[in-house]
């Protein structure tokens, strides 16, 4: 399993919501400061967390997101 975290910029507030709602986000919730919310995500391979980025980037709102990737 390959973790990673989705940071999200949208004037939405209740994107959060929205974000959990996506397959393999496992938690999501608002935050304060550059980016609005955080979406935690848990897939098998690698190669999906870009097709998860994609998948939050075509949310109504959402205007930018950056991706970390869990290093072990």
């Amino acid at each position: 399993m390959v973790k990673a975290i989705i940071l999200v910029k949208s004037p939405k507030k209740l994107i959060a919501a929205r974000l959990r709602k996506t397959p393999y986000v496992i938690d999501s919730f608002p935050t304060s400061g550059q980016f609005d919310a955080v979406a935690i995500i848990d897939v098998k391979e690698l190669v999906q967390i870009k097709e998860v980025a994609n998948q939050i980037q075509k949310i109504n709102g959402v205007d930018r997101t950056e991706t970390m990737v869990e290093v072990q």
